[in-house]
């Protein structure tokens, strides 16, 4: 019935899913490009279409008031930013006690322009032993889907190229309030001196 559902949003407003499922059973979804507040919906519908065993990460401000009950329904985990959480441990519990599970991560954090994405999801990917796949929304074309299944290499710089690769061609709503990927970390292996 939800995957019934996401399909039905997603052709109402004229959006086609390329690509399927991938064949890990647990594994971050990245969603991006993330410039407008439909991204959040597509993104989500598009998952749940899937049939995938969606969870999701939310700023904690979405979570007040009457649609809270319905957010956490949705596989909604809320997040205080002010507060310094041990996020990762977190995640890396999440997946461990559950079977299958795809955590949807906005890695850009926010719908305004930046300058770099948010670190978690490759650290969780890490941490947990599970693949980061590539989740994007093509704007232009109304395409939205899972590209490649990346397993963290150790090297952020390695794996960030291939990233960047990936999205160099997926157009947000906003275009120019696209983050390019591109983590802090990155910076910090080329001042140690490890290879990309």
């Amino acid at each position: 019935m939800r995957a019934k559902l996401g399909k039905m949003v997603l052709d109402a407003a004229g959006w086609t899913i390329v690509g399927g499922a991938p064949e890990a059973r647990k594994f971050v979804v990245l969603a991006a490009p993330h410039t407008s507040n439909w991204d959040f919906l597509y993104a989500l519908a598009c998952t749940t279409a899937l049939g995938l065993p969606v969870r999701w990460l939310g700023k904690d401000a979405l979570f007040r008031g009457p649609t809270r009950r319905l957010l956490h329904a949705l596989g909604g985990i809320a997040v205080d930013r002010s507060k310094r959480n041990d996020l990762v441990r977190a995640m890396v519990h999440e997946f461990e006690s559950v079977d299958a599970l795809a955590l949807l991560i906005p890695a850009e954090g926010t719908r305004k322009l930046g300058k770099y994405w948010k670190s978690g999801f490759y650290h969780i990917a890490r941490a947990a032993s599970v693949p980061f796949v590539l989740g994007y929304l093509d704007y232009p074309r109304k395409r939205v889907g899972l590209g490649p299944c990346i397993w963290p290499s150790g090297s952020v710089s390695a794996d960030m190229a291939t990233v960047r690769a990936f999205y160099a061609d997926k157009v947000g709503k906003h275009p120019s309030q696209f983050t390019p990927p591109r983590l802090r970390e990155e910076e910090q292996e080329a001042r140690s001196g490890v290879s990309n």
